[in-house]
């Protein structure tokens, strides 16, 4: 089992993906933003996506979408065909696809929406927070991508303020300064106990 960035000989399995995710939403009975074999096809032309091969079988796929003049990157589609399910292949996906997207747009802030537990969980792993639809992109062609999604009504009636999924945001900014501030808080602990140790050294010390 291979895990790749896509490339234009990867094209012939378009229609396989779409038929793919289409199958899995409706065996799931959620909502998802349907795609077709010309759209997946522009996105692997692009190297925007990911592809899970068993030799020359389809395993599982994921693509990069870019919104607003590349301010906002969002990792979709993430499928895997159901003969290899339940083998932490979706997880190995998720990680190729975001680390690519970390590559090709570093300052852009990834997000998700999603109704699949699985999925928040690995981004929720990756340090994705949750958060409300207005911080997300405001770009009217993502939102226009919802409409073919069963649950789209209720997106509509409640002027794009919720719906049936999550939205999560992996903000790199913030990211970057919880692990500056992280790392400080580490060094402080680790000046303190080395001080503490100094000190109860001395204190043996005088004892003698």
């Amino acid at each position: 089992m291979k895990v790749v960035i896509a490339d234009t000989s990867h094209i012939k399995y378009a229609a396989e993906i779409c038929e793919t995710i289409a199958e899995s939403a409706s065996v799931r009975g959620t909502g998802i933003a349907r795609r077709t074999p010309e759209y997946i096809s522009k996105k692997i032309e692009n190297g925007n996506a990911v592809i899970a091969l068993d030799g020359d079988k389809f395993a599982g796929f994921c693509y990069i979408e870019k919104w607003g003049h590349g301010k906002f990157v969002a990792n979709s589609g993430l499928i895997v065909h159901p003969n290899y399910r339940g083998q932490g292949l979706a997880k190995k996906i998720k990680l190729k696809v975001f680390a690519h997207s970390r590559d090709k747009f570093p300052d852009a802030k990834v997000f998700s929406i999603t109704t699949g537990l699985a999925v928040m969980k690995m981004n929720s792993d990756l340090g994705y927070k949750p958060v409300t639809f207005s911080e997300l992109t405001d770009d009217q062609t993502f939102w226009d991508g919802c409409q073919t999604c069963k649950n789209y009504d209720v997106l509509s009636r409640t002027n794009r303020k919720m719906c049936l999924c999550t939205g999560m945001l992996y903000d790199p900014k913030k990211v970057e300064k919880e692990e500056k501030t992280q790392v400080k808080a580490k060094t402080f602990k680790r000046l303190k106990r080395i001080k503490e140790a100094l000190f109860l050294r001395k204190d043996k010390n005088k004892d003698k």
